[in-house]
């Protein structure tokens, strides 16, 4: 569990209510740690298939006949399932954060605490990195995305103290942008803001709540009647997305009514916000801001 230690293991494998010769899902592989358990808990009969775009988690597959790795971002869950001959399942899960493999190798980028160039890709063949967004979007484009993904009330200073400083020079590392950023991180909180914007340069170079978006669309068409999914979130944009599918099945608007006036949705919730324990928090500091919520096909 060195590459990245699995976040409320215990508390996802008795979500999914595992069936031994169920169908099940892992749409973020990672280091593997949520997809063992799901093994152990399957027959032979049973499959499980996993996602993962980041190369780094690919070298992680699991030599099992009943595993499949699906090297594809999960937005295109539907797709690459029924490419696989499947078309229904019986549980997904899904572990939104960044891996700590991810943030313990500088190269990557993802990190606040390393000299790292500017890349926080997790497909590390898309185009777009965290140092184009830096040195090329422009200072709106910026501000935006420092407000509306990292919730920051002064982004557009923020992003104005960018664009003054790339004027000057390139800025290529992570080092660099937390140096430009200085004024704006109050002793004290250093970490907390800057982890703030980093959050939201991740974002945007991802498209993660586009991604996020498309996956909880596609959930209840992929999953049995009865099936269950698992989303464990990090941070309040995609807790609120993932809270208002369930409870909605949409992300804006209001769901139709029936004749009757009562809502039709597809999912349903099972259970109540489950948060870790402060001995995981204590053993695995990573777990402290994870929130997993459960649902099933009605």
């Amino acid at each position: 569990m060195s590459y990245h230690n699995p976040v409320l293991l215990k508390e996802c494998i008795e979500g999914l209510s595992i069936k031994p010769d169920g169908v099940y899902v892992d749409v973020t592989f990672g280091g593997g740690g949520h997809s063992r358990a799901i093994l152990e808990q399957l027959s032979e009969k049973g499959r499980l298939y996993a996602f993962d775009q980041d190369e780094d988690a690919q070298k992680n597959v699991l030599n099992d006949e009943r595993f499949v790795l699906i090297p594809q971002n999960f937005k295109f869950l539907k797709r690459h399932l029924k490419f696989n001959g499947v078309k229904k399942v019986d549980g997904i899960l899904a572990d939104l954060g960044v891996s700590s493999h991810q943030f313990d190798v500088a190269e990557r980028g993802f990190s606040t605490r390393f000299e790292g160039r500017l890349d926080m890709r997790m497909n590390t063949s898309e185009l777009l990195s965290a140092y184009e967004i830096i040195n090329n979007y422009t200072e709106e484009q910026i501000s935006s995305l420092l407000f509306q993904y990292g919730e920051l009330n002064n982004a557009r200073a923020m992003a104005k103290k960018i664009i003054e400083a790339r004027k000057e020079q390139k800025i290529e590392t992570s080092i660099q942008l937390k140096q430009v950023l200085a004024s704006f991180l109050p002793q004290g909180r250093e970490h907390k803001v800057i982890a703030q914007v980093f959050q939201a340069i991740r974002i945007e170079v991802n498209r993660e709540i586009e991604a996020l978006k498309d996956f909880l669309s596609q959930v209840p068409e992929v999953l049995n009647e009865g099936g269950r999914l698992c989303v464990i979130s990090y941070h309040s944009l995609e807790d609120r997305l993932v809270k208002r599918f369930i409870r909605d099945g949409l992300f804006e608007g209001e769901p139709e009514k029936d004749f009757y006036g009562n809502f039709s949705v597809p999912l349903k919730k099972v259970g109540s916000m489950i948060t870790p324990s402060k001995e995981e928090i204590r053993i695995n500091n990573r777990a402290r801001s994870a929130k997993l919520r459960i649902a099933t096909l009605s």
